[in-house]
C-alpha cells in the first residue's frame, strides 16, 4: 500500500463522504470516538483503583475488565452502523445507477414515439424502420438492467436455482467469443484464446457460468480503448479449470479496487470514459462463482488494464 492509499484510509472525512452517512453516522468517525472513550475509562478507572484500592492486581484486573467490556460494547455499536452505512451507500448508488440506466432509454423511447405519431405519414414511413431499432434497442438496455436485478434478488434470498451437470468450459467459451466478435471487431478489439489440453468437464450450471464469462468479456471490450488486444487463458489445476481473461484497457484505481465486487459500485475513471453499465456484472459474476464453490478475484492498474479470473471445480 502507498502512501496516498494510507492517507486517503486515514482521512476519515473522506471515507463518510464516500458511505454518503453523517459525520455523527459515520463508523470511521465513531471508531475515533470510542477509542479516546476506551483510553479515558481506562486512565479513569486505573486512578480510581489506584486512589481506592490497596491491591495493585485488583487494579489491573478492574481496568482489563472495563477495557474488554467498552470493546465489545464499541464493537458491536460500530458493526451496527457500518451496516447502516452500506446500506446508505447501497441505497444512493442503487438511485443514481438505475435513474441514470433508465433516463437515456425512456428519453430515447419518448422522442422516437412522438416521431413517428407526429410525422408526415411519407416521412414516417422512410424513418420507420430506424425507429423502430431505437426502440428495441433501449427496451433491450431496461430488460438487461430487469434481469440483472432480478438475478441479485434470486441470489440473496437462495432462489437462483443452479442445474447443474458436466459441461465444456472451453466450448462455452469458445462459443461466447464467436457471438462477441462483431462487437470486439467494431471495436477494433482482438481475442485470442489459449487453452490446455485434455481439460476436465467441468460440473456447475452452465447457464449460470455463461453469464459470468459474458459479463467479463463484455466489460474487457467496453473498457479497451482504441486498438487493443483480449487474452484469455483457460488451465487446468489440481482440482478443475482456471479462466483467466485480460485486457490492456484504462484499469482500475487503486483506490477503488476495494469496492469493485460490490452493488451498483462504478470506479471513477469508467465514469470518466462513459462506458454503460449498471456496476451489478461483476456482484452478479463473483456470487455464482462462489455459489459454484469456485473463486473469484483481479489484479489491475490504471491506464494499463486488468485480468479477472476464475477457478470451478470438476466435482463439488
Amino acid at each position: 500500500m502507498n502512501l496516498k492509499s494510507i492517507l486517503n484510509e486515514l482521512n476519515i472525512s473522506a471515507q463518510c463522504k464516500r458511505s454518503g452517512v453523517p459525520l455523527l453516522q459515520c463508523p470511521q468517525f465513531l471508531f475515533l470516538i470510542m477509542g479516546v472513550v476506551i483510553i479515558g475509562s481506562s486512565v479513569a478507572a486505573y486512578m480510581l483503583g489506584m486512589y481506592y484500592a490497596q491491591d495493585p492486581q485488583l487494579v489491573v484486573l478492574v481496568v482489563i475488565a472495563a477495557v474488554a467490556i467498552l470493546f465489545v460494547i464499541s464493537f458491536i455499536i460500530i458493526q451496527s452502523f457500518e451496516r447502516v452505512a452500506e446500506a446508505s451507500r447501497m441505497k444512493s448508488e442503487f438511485i443514481n445507477v438505475v435513474s441514470h440506466q433508465l433516463r437515456s432509454p425512456l428519453a430515447n423511447l419518448g422522442w422516437s414515439i412522438d416521431f413517428l405519431m407526429t410525422a408526415q405519414p411519407e416521412e414516417a414511413k422512410k424513418k420507420q424502420a430506424e425507429y423502430l431499432q431505437i426502440l428495441k434497442e433501449n427496451i433491450a438496455r431496461m430488460n438487461s438492467m430487469v434481469n440483472d436485478l432480478l438475478v441479485i434478488s434470486r441470489l440473496e434470498t437462495g432462489k437462483l436455482p443452479l442445474r447443474t451437470q458436466d459441461f465444456s468450459l472451453v466450448d462455452l467459451v469458445s462459443n461466447l467469443v464467436s457471438e462477441f466478435r462483431p462487437f470486439a471487431e467494431s471495436s477494433n478489439v482482438e481475442i485470442t484464446i489459449d487453452s490446455d489440453d485434455g481439460l476436465p468437464l467441468l460440473f456447475a450450471d452452465p447457464s449460470q457460468i455463461r453469464l459470468v464469462v459474458e459479463n467479463l468479456l463484455d466489460n474487457a471490450i467496453r473498457y479497451t480503448k482504441k486498438q487493443g488486444k483480449i487474452e484469455i487463458k483457460i488451465n487446468k489445476t489440481k482440482d478443475g479449470a482456471y479462466f483467466e481473461i485480460q485486457d490492456r484497457g484504462v484499469g482500475i484505481p487503486k483506490e477503488d479496487q476495494k469496492f469493485i465486487f460490490q452493488k451498483f459500485f462504478r470506479s471513477e475513471n469508467a465514469l470518466r470514459h462513459q462506458t454503460q453499465g449498471s456496476g451489478l456484472g461483476l456482484y452478479i459474476a463473483k456470487s455464482i462463482i462462489e455459489k459454484s464453490k469456485g473463486k473469484m478475484g483481479f489484479q489491475s492498474e490504471e491506464n494499463q488494464g486488468s485480468i479477472f479470473w476464475f477457478t470451478l471445480p470438476v466435482k463439488y
